[in-house]
């Protein structure tokens, strides 16, 4: 299910309860071996470092390098140090909380929402186009998208920007299979994280799921779920899917409205409910 004989690129990752880590694991549990990219060291050191001290699953041979996503060198120096890989995960995302999300979609920081599209979107493509020489024999470029189907509260500017990483994915896809490098996304539901605690009013998706996901969503366990399909479509058994959006998201994506009473398990039911016309 995952290439044993060349390591994957993960990078994104901030801390033991990213997603970027939970996909890392879930390919080292698979026999895979992995490279994680980080921001920075100084990064490292305040996000890595600590948490390493309070997270009982936290590995010590971690292999983490750096780079700033912003930094066209810093991109092809970490490709150059990796050597053949077997797929890359884009799992980096920004914006300003202050001025690109939040109540109001109207911003006049507009330089806060082009580096926004940059490091969120744009970024997407220089990594596959220098990831590129180091998959002679093809592999998979995966990266990381929320439900675009739909306008969220207090998301705004971040939705527009995924759908734009969405539209570089199958950009992506087009481009490269002639060089039998398959790119994809999962469109994950609402998971805790560091980063997702940035976001205003996230604690509220948890209702908004609660209420339109067919099945249960966890937003910690369900990292698991997200990082099996991860997997799933980084390695051979996935060697002819391209360009696709796999959505992990309990189903509530497909749902209009709201579920009703009746289509809920009873431990998810309001109180006040009943299964009376």
């Amino acid at each position: 299910m995952i290439s044993t004989d060349k390591p994957y690129v993960v990078m994104g990752l901030l801390d033991y309860d990213s997603i970027a880590y939970a996909i890392g694991e879930k390919i080292v549990s698979l026999g895979g071996r992995v490279i994680y990219t980080a921001q920075s060291e100084r990064m490292s050191r305040i996000f890595l470092e600590r948490g390493a001290r309070a997270a009982a699953r936290a590995r010590e041979d971690l292999d983490v390098r750096y780079c700033d996503i912003t930094v066209e060198d810093e991109i092809q120096s970490l490709f150059a140090g990796t050597g053949p890989i077997a797929g890359v995960v884009h799992s980096i995302a920004y914006a300003n909380p202050k001025t690109c999300l939040g109540d109001e979609f109207h911003t006049d920081a507009i330089d806060d929402v082009l580096l926004s599209y940059k490091i969120s979107a744009v970024s997407f493509a220089r990594v596959v186009k220098h990831a590129i020489a180091y998959m002679p024999d093809g592999g998979a470029a995966l990266a990381l998208t929320f439900d675009t189907s739909r306008i969220y509260p207090y998301y705004n500017w971040m939705g527009v920007h995924k759908a734009a990483l969405e539209a570089v994915t199958r950009a992506l896809a087009r481009r490269h299979g002639q060089d039998l490098v398959r790119v994809n996304a999962v469109s994950a539901g609402p998971l805790a994280s560091k980063a997702a605690s940035k976001i205003p009013g996230f604690g509220k998706f948890d209702v908004i799921w609660g209420a339109s996901s067919p099945l249960p969503w966890d937003t910690v366990a369900d990292k698991e779920e997200v990082a099996n399909a991860a997997a799933f479509l980084l390695g051979p058994m996935s060697r002819k899917i391209t360009g696709q959006i796999l959505y992990v998201d309990g189903g509530a994506s497909i749902i209009a409205g709201g579920l009703q009473p009746f289509e809920l398990s009873p431990d998810r039911r309001p109180a006040d409910s009943s299964d009376s016309p």
